[in-house]
């Protein structure tokens, strides 16, 4: 849902989305590629960075770096060993998991569950497998909404991996899919 407020008038929208977002690392390209040489100066870099805001950033729920793919690779005959029927199997198996995890409540995808419900009572994570989060919250690195996107990450891959919760494993690797952080 999406609320609009001007002046003494607000409405609602509905919205449900996926947003894909892709950029360079620098306004040449070339940063940090293997065999490349960016000739962008640091000060660029940094304005080009700052482009995607702070704020907008946080409500991502993975950010990963991909390096630039190589000829080679694209010529290659062999491909990655996950097919997509294979891939599409394992999601709705992680989907019917977290469907049969969340019924009766409100919602049905790990996406939709408020961070409050991820953080206390029942699905609250114990100690050492948020050690990492509540770290990276301490230090400044993750917001509390970035932490509550992380948890919701993190169930997520453990549902994936067809675990009951997640443990501090799953929650590295969310860690790391948000932030580039490792655990």
């Amino acid at each position: 849902m999406i609320e609009i407020h001007r002046s003494a008038f607000t409405t609602r929208f509905p919205a449900r989305f996926q947003l894909v977002l892709a950029t360079n690392p620098c306004p040449c390209g070339a940063f940090g590629v293997v065999g490349e040489e960016c000739i962008c100066p640091p000060s660029a870099i940094r304005r080009y960075a700052a482009r995607l805001s702070g704020p907008i950033r946080d409500r991502l729920d993975i950010e990963v770096r991909v390096a630039r793919v190589s000829a080679v690779q694209v010529t290659a005959q062999e491909r990655g060993t996950l097919s997509t029927a294979d891939a599409r199997e394992q999601v709705e198996a992680a989907r019917d998991r977290a469907a049969r995890r969340w019924r009766g409540m409100p919602w049905r995808l790990n996406a939709h569950v408020p961070g409050t419900w991820l953080r206390q009572g029942e699905f609250r994570l114990p100690v050492e497998a948020r050690a990492p989060l509540d770290r990276a919250l301490q230090r400044g690195a993750l917001t509390l909404r970035g932490y509550d996107r992380v948890l919701r990450l993190a169930w997520s891959v453990a549902d994936l991996a067809g675990a009951d919760a997640p443990g501090l494993a799953h929650v590295g690797l969310a860690l790391y899919l948000k932030k580039g952080m490792t655990a």
